[in-house]
């Protein structure tokens, strides 16, 4: 008689446990073939810009010994005056220019022979920023003033950029989820269904790119500046119902 006592409640659990997990397995089939109703597409959109702002960065440097630092320094304050005097001649006023410090570093690389001083080098930058692309690029062009008077420098390449990309870029959301609705509608009627409602977008990475560029898109985004024409381009995921 015990034995069937304690077995009722058992049995009891056991076909409680049965009921829950079919519950939940049935749960799990729901799902699935909810899923199953959702057509997962990326979209794009992309429009060609002109660049409105370029950064134009120069270094110059002197390797000067320990024993003559103090000359040195000098040396430098007067090759910004004929970097500066450079930009002035060409219409752009020191307030426009970001000059940093001078920065010093022991230059191990110098050939040093018996009890020849340490030689540091001085560096310092000096960069403008403009709106006037056209003027900036030819003066990153010709920069005989500045080696004529001596100064030992190192131009970089113009920098361009565009500052309305985040205007673009909510422009072209709208297109790339208007094209990730037209390819859904072309998978759907392959397999003889329809689109149904947009149910979730989520918004990619930009890529803004030399025009025609055949560098690969980039899972984190891209910005070139090296050309003043770019192309930017929008992606979007979008999750659609079918029927």
């Amino acid at each position: 008689m015990e034995k069937n006592i304690n077995f009722i409640p058992m049995a009891a659990i056991l076909g409680v446990a049965l009921i829950i997990a079919a519950s939940l397995v049935a749960g799990t089939i729901y799902k699935i073939k909810a899923l199953d109703n959702t057509l997962v597409v990326t979209g794009s959109a992309k429009v060609k810009v002109s660049s409105d702002l370029v950064k134009w960065t120069m270094r110059f440097s002197r390797n000067v010994p320990v024993t003559d630092l103090k000359k040195g320094y000098s040396d430098m304050e007067r090759d910004l005056g004929v970097v500066k005097s450079f930009f002035k001649n060409n219409g752009i006023e020191g307030g426009s220019l970001v000059i940093s410090p001078v920065f010093a570093d022991k230059n191990y690389s110098y050939e040093k022979t018996g009890n020849a001083p340490d030689v540091y080098m001085l560096q310092q930058t000096v960069e403008v920023q403009s709106n006037d692309i056209g003027k900036i690029r030819s003066l990153a062009a010709d920069t005989k003033y500045i080696i004529d008077n001596g100064v030992i420098f190192s131009p970089q390449a113009p920098e361009y950029y565009y500052t309305k990309l985040s205007e673009s870029r909510i422009e072209l959301l709208g297109e790339a989820v208007k094209d990730a609705k037209l390819r859904a509608g072309k998978i759907a009627e392959s397999g003889g269904q329809k689109v149904g409602s947009l149910r979730s977008t989520s918004v990619g990475v930009t890529q803004v790119t030399a025009i025609n560029s055949i560098d690969s898109i980039s899972d984190y985004g891209a910005y070139d500046t090296s050309t003043e024409e770019k192309e930017v381009m929008v992606t979007v995921r979008a999750i659609f119902g079918i029927r």
